[in-house]
């Protein structure tokens, strides 16, 4: 199933991957924390995180899970 934002359009396979996601929330893949919203960030997991989306200010360690994705420290 696909998620599409509602504030830039983007679309993600999670809805957690977007700024404004359509969608119910759900656990999160990471920690397994029961209904996160779009900003929870893992306390483990952030210094993992490789870019930060120009657009939301959202982090990830992937390129594809942000709408702007830059690399962080880059």
């Amino acid at each position: 199933m696909a998620y599409t934002c509602k504030t830039c359009g983007a679309v993600a396979k999670e809805p957690g991957h977007l700024c404004n996601p359509c969608g119910d929330k759900s656990k999160c893949s990471f920690c397994g924390a029961p209904a996160v919203d779009t900003a929870h960030i893992c306390k483990d997991k952030l210094s993992a995180m490789k870019y930060v989306c120009s657009g939301c200010g959202r982090v990830a360690m992937e390129e594809g899970h942000l709408c702007s994705p830059t690399p962080i420290g880059g």
